[in-house]
């Protein structure tokens, strides 16, 4: 309103990958939303937009990845996916991690690793088991019961936790050797964020379903939720439309995402991600920096405490930057900006911050 300048170092927390009003998604919602836009999304229709994202979506991942569930949104997905993972295997256990974040309806916060912010809401699902994230020996956990264990490839929320070498592996050998599905919620590490299109390609796995969300839309709402077509045929029958939803796969959302896709596709964004996130890690140099953890473009700043670090979210916000913190490391800063930012803007903003540091201190 008052033309003051900011950067969005967090993207909307994950959304906007590609800026804010990227041309070729701009164009695309623009051009869709000429045509037609809500329809019916049952099937009755087939939708191009539907299709063509979905066929590019399949090209680009593993070979059982080939069925693609669009929703609204990242807890929409988590939701079917769950469903989906009790009617493929007819158990009805569910594996999670403590700190764990996939969303907050009613499926999705019965699998949130924090009691603090479902507290108020129960009862939530039963026969819900939450593990230590990143502890091999609490895999032992996962049963013949176990219909499936939902886990975050790089936890978001709690400050951005790389997997330790071997964890994701050995957690993927168990779910096979107890047939219980491995669902990957890629809801905000994915689309291109840590430097690969999706993340758990950097640690030689593939799972049962896999989540997508935030990026995929390019700034508009959708997601998915994408497993075999043997295991989501489950859903076609007993009952009968198995997993419903009036908005998801709409025609405009979808061609936003596909020229997402696209963009990231054929262009060298996702290849410099890497080198993007190291510029950071060079240029944030201060004494009150404990630690930088994450990986690619999805980075946590570690500081003493919450009540220093909301003071130097003040500052930064003041100078023209906008973050944020955790929901469950609340002493790291957020940083997750498009990934489009250039070197120099990386310098400009890693400087803000660092002076905003320098004020409150």
């Amino acid at each position: 309103m008052d033309g003051k300048r900011y950067a969005d170092l967090i993207s909307g927390i994950g959304v906007s990958s590609l800026g804010h009003c990227h041309p070729a998604v701009v164009k695309a919602v623009q051009e869709q939303a000429a045509k037609f836009m809500h329809l019916m999304v049952y099937g009755e229709y087939v939708y191009s937009p539907q299709v063509q994202l979905s066929k590019a979506l399949a090209e680009i991942l593993p070979e059982n990845l080939n069925s693609v569930y669009i929703t609204n949104s990242g807890t929409e997905a988590a939701e079917g996916a769950l469903k989906l993972a009790k009617r493929y295997t007819g158990r009805t256990r569910i594996v999670s991690f403590k700190n764990a974040y996939h969303g907050s309806t009613h499926g999705a916060l019965s699998v949130m690793g924090s009691e603090y912010f479902k507290n108020a809401y129960r009862p939530l699902l039963p026969d819900v088991q939450f593990l230590e994230y990143n502890n091999v020996t609490d895999l032992e956990n996962i049963s013949c019961r176990t219909a499936a264990v939902i886990v975050e490839t790089i936890q978001g929320e709690a400050g951005a936790v790389v997997p330790d070498a071997g964890f994701l592996q050995t957690l993927r050998k168990k779910c096979t050797d107890m047939g219980a599905l491995l669902i990957l919620d890629e809801i905000q590490c994915g689309f291109g964020r840590t430097g690969k299109f999706f993340a758990f390609e950097h640690f030689g796995i593939v799972p049962d379903i896999l989540l997508t969300a935030k990026a995929m839309g390019g700034g508009m709402p959708i997601g998915a939720f994408i497993s075999s077509k043997e295991i989501m045929d489950s859903l076609t029958h007993n009952p009968v439309l198995g997993h419903i939803t009036t908005f998801g796969g709409h025609p405009v959302s979808c061609a936003a995402a596909l020229a997402t896709l696209i963009v990231l596709r054929d262009s060298d964004i996702i290849d410099r991600v890497e080198e993007k996130g190291q510029l950071f890690r060079k240029h944030l140099q201060h004494p009150a920096i404990k630690a930088i953890h994450g990986k690619g473009l999805l980075l946590s700043v570690e500081f003493e405490n919450h009540e220093l670090l909301l003071k130097i979210i003040g500052r930064c916000i003041a100078n023209g930057i906008i973050t944020d913190w955790f929901l469950f490391s609340d002493n790291r800063m957020r940083l997750a900006p498009p990934l489009i930012i250039t070197a120099e803007q990386i310098e400009e903003c890693s400087a803000v911050i660092v002076k905003s540091i320098k004020e409150v201190l």
